[in-house]
């Protein structure tokens, strides 16, 4: 997925910043409030709500609008969400699970269908592509905090599964059910880190360049800027070629 990461950040530079941010401050105050209604509202309690304030907190988010979604939670009528898996198949092949919290089921299945139907591709059933897929957690440090065999040596000793250290920061993979307590042991070497988060991992991945690679990318591009939506991953990575050509 680093392709895919090389990607967001250089459309982040071409799109509307404040529509951007807006748009990301309501997602993630979303997930807060899930997180915190889920669980205890005491992010040192409760790891969800935990990643989700880190998450915030690497976007700049501010302090108040933190506690505000956490006191959200509390609100009896407040909206409820539900959590909903959508998995499909993009052009070439590519597949893709999105991660939405929804108030209403029937429009978000109605959008991501339409989605991948506008792209040239198809929503599948549950559990279509998945198998293509690790679920597990992902723990995100940027470069500067620690070298890559440093990196690598705390988090063997901390219980993690792997270590890939790139020019864009040290991803540390986890088992589900050990991602609290690695990021914990990490966390109190190297600090907070800029993500903390049950992801679902490729296993392989297909290399996508040119028309088909641009229309797996505005699919992306579109799943994401949905308001209900909150993760994407597919199992593709950018040619050096088109990765060139958006970055031109």
């Amino acid at each position: 997925m680093s392709g895919h990461s090389q990607f967001k950040n250089i459309m982040h530079k071409k799109g509307k910043q404040d529509a951007i941010r807006s748009k990301l401050f309501s997602k993630l105050a979303r997930e807060i409030t899930v997180a915190a209604k889920l669980g205890l509202p005491d992010p040192n309690m409760n790891a969800r709500l935990r990643a989700a304030c880190i998450a915030a907190r690497v976007e700049n988010m501010p302090k108040d609008n933190i506690e505000r979604a956490i006191k959200k939670a509390a609100a009896t009528d407040g909206e409820n969400y539900d959590e909903v898996r959508y998995e499909g198949y993009a052009p070439g092949g590519v597949a893709v699970i999105i991660e939405a919290l929804t108030d209403n089921r029937n429009r978000t299945a109605g959008e991501v269908r339409s989605a991948f139907t506008k792209a040239g591709g198809a929503l599948a059933e549950t559990g279509a592509v998945s198998f293509m897929f690790d679920h597990v957690g992902m723990i995100e440090f940027d470069p500067k905090v620690a070298t890559e065999d440093a990196m690598m040596e705390a988090a063997i000793e901390a219980g993690a599964n792997d270590v890939a250290t790139t020019e864009f920061g040290h991803e540390v993979v986890t088992a589900l059910e050990s991602l609290r307590e690695v990021a914990q042991a990490l966390e109190s070497k190297f600090g907070e880190p800029r993500k903390s988060a049950l992801i679902w991992k490729p296993q392989n991945t297909i290399a996508v360049e040119d028309e088909a690679g641009e229309k797996i990318l505005k699919l992306v591009g579109v799943l994401e800027d949905n308001d209900d939506v909150q993760n994407v991953y597919a199992n593709f990575e950018i040619s050096d070629a088109l990765m060139a050509k958006l970055s031109g």
